[in-house]
């Protein structure tokens, strides 16, 4: 089903941020030339400095839709809670979640939208840039090229989008698995994420607070499902996040798991 056959929800893109307005520029232009546009785009920025500031003020001014930045200080990696304060301040009844260091392919919207269904939520895959190709695009973020024969193969086959064979994998992809997804790639419905209290805020540091939600969100009665062969995003390469919350990260998602969690309690998000 198209997106224009269906009577479609308004529609927020929250990109989580911190201090790369190289990697944003361009990733919020792949968000503006989309198919099939949001209500608005709302930043969830982790304490970036004044360039990302300056950087969305510029967009602005060429956005035809609205640009909301969300920002609270730098006191280190605290993305579950600048995704909490920006999931309150969206105005859409359908959130798509993506990182600002990936491109979203033009119809990325719009192939969320047509496997979008109530009480589920969805998880895509990514398509990793070398660091090559990664600074190459960089060096020329107004004339963004996708060379996919530079891809690795492992890359090439998650850029192939086919929605006929997407559609039937939806829910039959990785079924028994419900913690492979990746954040920078997901959708909910606003109100599944408020039921369950959003991100836990006591998960700090990279690692689990997409998996974390994604189980309470699955206990809750919220199903998961997958988009692979659409709503394909090209991650740009940078160096791998410090990964020193880890084992702590695990052992709250292992809590969660184990308890049959459905809320948190560490948390922003007041109904």
């Amino acid at each position: 089903m198209t997106t224009q056959a269906k009577q479609l929800p308004t529609i927020t893109i929250m990109v989580s941020t911190y201090n790369w307005p190289q990697a944003l520029k361009p990733c919020i232009k792949s968000i503006l030339n989309q198919n099939y546009l949001p209500n608005e785009i709302v930043v969830a920025d982790d304490g970036s400095d004044q360039q990302t500031k300056e950087l969305i003020e510029q967009l602005r001014l060429e956005s035809p839709i609205p640009i909301v930045h969300v920002w609270h200080q730098d006191d280190g990696f605290r993305l579950s809670e600048i995704r909490n304060k920006a999931i309150l301040q969206a105005k859409g009844e359908y959130i798509i979640q993506i990182d600002g260091d990936i491109l979203l392919d033009t119809h990325f919207i719009a192939d969320h939208l047509s496997l979008m269904q109530k009480k589920a939520f969805l998880c895509g895959s990514r398509v990793w840039i070398s660091k090559e190709q990664t600074m190459d695009f960089l060096a020329d973020t107004e004339n963004l090229k996708i060379v996919k024969h530079r891809f690795p193969i492992s890359s090439i086959f998650n850029s192939i989008r086919h929605l006929g064979i997407s559609k039937f994998l939806a829910d039959r992809y990785k079924k028994n698995q419900p913690t492979v997804l990746r954040g920078c790639n997901m959708s909910f419905w606003k109100a599944d994420l408020l039921a369950v209290n959003g991100y836990d805020e006591s998960i700090k540091g990279w690692g689990s607070e997409d998996a974390e939600l994604a189980i309470r969100l699955i206990n809750h009665g919220i199903k998961k499902r997958f988009l692979k062969f659409a709503a394909v995003a090209y991650h740009l390469y940078h160096p791998v996040n410090s990964k020193a919350n880890t084992q702590h990260n695990l052992q709250l998602f292992t809590q969660t798991g184990g308890l049959q969690k459905t809320w948190s309690s560490h948390r922003l998000i007041k109904s």
